[in-house]
């Protein structure tokens, strides 16, 4: 009988329980994963100043924007943060609602739409993230051509370029640095086939950690992330900017139509462009939105501008227009 009365009092106690609330967080933000553009400090610093809980979201930009359109018609999600392609997708499906955060106006034209319904909080410049330890002995990689080389066989990654939007990003610089336009994708789908032929690797989501450990020893990447493993990571690591050339790319946050705590929310935003918020994407080694300069002892542990001058800004609209085509041919012809 004492078992049975335990076992009764145990059932009322955890019914009891499930009735409670769960301790809700302040603000959701799909795609804001601590390993990726260092949202880890972002988030903490949000919460010492403003006293909001976000909590990590491992998604991808291609994710972020799939679970957004599953919820539409009950958004969960206030902030969505992508790629600036996948940003203008999810204004074209209808799943953001116009904000400008404060200091918006400083933003140039290109980094944001002119609703607000996208803006720009930070920059990277697409290039290769080597471990240069995992390499074997063989030379770090300089051009994009070396990668198809067998030296390099089962060592280079790349993101799914139909899923993450860093995976397309490094599909269009291929495909500009080799030759081709946002009319003509061939030079990227034959460079794809024969990095497939070569064994690459090819994850969906951030690869970071897998890069530190050696699995994975050239990773087409930011520069954000390979100074991060260069500067605070056990090993040697390096960030190349292929010798045939790259591009910048701009990412976006956009405030979720229906975002279930939208003031917050819009304080969230303001913080990200803020005088400080801009300085702690800086310490991670990214390019502000906003014009304010790098810190000295910031751009000292950045390539030189040299290498840099072979990253360009590209039309991004124009690109967003050709992806599909691009992911059709890469689906057909690469996967």
């Amino acid at each position: 009988m004492r078992l049975v009365r335990l076992m009764t009092a145990l059932c009322a106690l955890s019914a009891f329980a499930s009735l409670q609330p769960a301790k809700a967080a302040d603000v959701i933000c799909y795609n804001c994963p601590p390993q990726w553009a260092d949202w880890a400090t972002m988030l903490k610093q949000v919460k010492a100043d403003l006293g909001y809980d976000i909590p990590f979201d491992n998604k991808n930009s291609g994710q972020a924007l799939s679970q957004l359109i599953a919820e539409k018609s009950n958004p969960v999600a206030d902030i969505g943060y992508f790629g600036v392609n996948f940003g203008m997708k999810a204004k074209a499906q209808g799943v953001t609602q116009p904000y400008k955060p404060a200091k918006w106006d400083e933003v140039p034209a290109g980094l944001k739409d002119p609703d607000g319904e996208w803006t720009a909080i930070h920059s990277g410049t697409l290039g290769l993230f080597v471990n240069v330890d995992a390499l074997g002995g063989k030379p770090v990689p300089a051009c994009w051509r070396d990668l198809e080389k067998p030296d390099y066989k089962g060592m280079v990654g790349y993101l799914d370029p139909p899923s993450a939007a860093v995976g397309y990003v490094g599909a269009v610089a291929v495909n500009l640095a080799l030759g081709g336009s946002d009319q003509d994708f061939s030079p990227a789908v034959l460079f794809f086939k024969k990095l497939h032929d070569n064994e690459a690797i090819v994850p969906k989501q951030t690869s970071y950690a897998r890069v530190v450990s050696g699995e994975i020893p050239i990773l087409f990447d930011y520069d954000f992330n390979a100074y991060r493993a260069k500067y605070t990571e056990k090993g040697n690591f390096a960030f190349v900017i292929p010798c045939e050339g790259s591009v910048v790319f701009p990412y976006v946050v956009s405030l979720t139509k229906g975002a279930p705590n939208a003031d917050k929310a819009k304080k969230v935003m303001d913080y990200l462009l803020s005088d400080k918020g801009q300085a702690i994407w800086t310490n991670a080694y990214l390019r502000p939105a906003r014009p304010i300069a790098l810190p000295p002892e910031v751009k000292a542990k950045f390539l030189p501008d040299s290498d840099y001058a072979r990253a360009k800004n590209v039309d991004w609209a124009k690109m967003e227009a050709a992806q599909k085509a691009f992911t059709d041919r890469y689906l057909a012809e690469v996967r």
